[in-house]
């Protein structure tokens, strides 16, 4: 299993933006799977992200805990739209 040696198996969380191929709108979420997260914005299985169907991820940060992810997550939704948030996603 998982902790086989003593290894600790660990999970990376991301902080992830995405961008709508429709709308050119933006969503920042966090999660451990981007790959599973963004099938489930592009299902509509997310009601804030639905109309904004189909997405593409077009930024992500790894980090170790998911509260490092999610105080991140909070920093970056503070800054949207400003030039701070231009520069992370040029």
């Amino acid at each position: 299993g998982p902790a086989e040696g003593g290894k600790r198996y660990s999970i990376m969380y991301f902080v992830y933006i995405l961008r709508s191929k429709t709308t050119g709108k933006h969503y920042i979420g966090s999660t451990y799977n981007v790959d599973k997260r963004l099938v489930a914005h592009n299902s509509g299985a997310n009601r804030s992200t639905r109309a904004g169907m189909p997405w593409e991820i077009i930024y992500s940060e790894s980090y170790a805990s998911r509260s490092e992810a999610w105080q991140r997550e909070k920093l970056i939704k503070r800054y949207k739209g400003g030039e701070a948030f231009r520069k992370l996603i040029s």
